[in-house]
């Protein structure tokens, strides 16, 4: 598919997605949101992809919303009854991006290349992995611009760097850099700017390397999910559902390769059947 604002391609089963705005710094806007969408389903799609990588042509991730967009810049319809049912529809556009990630059957690394605030910094969080140059830059600066977080960051943010920390970015509304963004757990190394797509598919390479596609889709999903689950029994039966799944599948394969001595050779696909009582769309309705 031809995008307006991405650059994709495909490659030793790596689907890598670069934002693709450069000479406005990637600024996010609703048609990126919808392109961003139709890639990960593309991606999600093809038994060949093992995992995604995304980063941003030139010298930024994403620089925010643009907000040089005539109407509500944020996308969103001023006309909405906000406390009646069509308020349903009047959904913010990184939210939507982040919940398409967040159900992702292939693990997501983010190589953060450059400035990545707002939208930018709140896209990155239900990535599994975020790696970036020194040169990049984090912020949550939504209390400067009179709003809210968005993108479903009041619910990945603290999980990921802690309940204090995310109150204190998220109330100064402050940009910093790679070094404290590694130092709260907000990215997992620093990497030359030259070489941090190479190490995306190290990375990426690692994930997909004698391991099962559906073992990693569904530890991804169990992982995610169960970040807000309420007691572990809920962990309990999800995992005795796939665990059963996955054993009379891919692990007997697992098990023989392992009495073997010799490297597995794993050929269940994710597009085939999912676990009994496992829905890979699960998702609660907007209240």
């Amino acid at each position: 598919m031809e995008y307006t604002t991405l650059e994709t391609t495909i490659e030793d089963g790596i689907y890598t997605i670069l934002l693709n705005r450069p000479e406005r710094m990637n600024a996010f806007t609703v048609e990126m949101a919808s392109e961003l969408i139709t890639a990960l389903d593309a991606a999600d799609e093809n038994d060949d992809v093992r995992s995604v990588i995304i980063s941003g042509n030139g010298r930024a991730f994403c620089a925010g919303m643009d907000l040089s967009t005539s109407g509500n810049v944020f996308g969103l319809d001023e006309t909405v009854d906000a406390s009646g049912p069509e308020m349903e529809r009047n959904r913010d556009e990184g939210g939507k991006v982040v919940l398409r990630m967040f159900r992702m059957k292939k693990p997501i690394i983010g190589a953060i290349n450059g400035a990545s605030v707002g939208v930018g910094s709140t896209l990155q969080l239900p990535m599994d992995v975020r790696i970036a140059s020194k040169f990049a830059k984090f912020g949550f600066v939504f209390s400067q611009r009179g709003i809210t977080l968005e993108s479903c960051s009041s619910w990945f943010l603290p999980r990921l760097v802690g309940v204090q920390k995310a109150l204190e970015w998220s109330f100064k509304g402050n940009v910093f850099g790679a070094d404290e963004a590694l130092e709260a757990g907000l990215i997992s190394e620093i990497v030359e700017a030259d070489s941090l797509i190479a190490r995306a598919r190290e990375i990426a390479q690692g994930f997909a390397e004698k391991s099962s596609a559906v073992s990693v889709a569904l530890n991804r999903q169990l992982i995610w999910r169960m970040m807000g689950a309420a007691h572990p029994m809920e962990a309990h039966a999800a995992e005795s559902r796939t665990m059963y799944h996955t054993s009379t599948r891919d692990g007997k394969e697992g098990v023989q390769s392992f009495l073997d001595k010799r490297e597995p050779d794993f050929k269940d696909a994710i597009s085939g059947d999912a676990p009994a009582g496992f829905n890979w769309d699960d998702e609660p309705p907007f209240a």
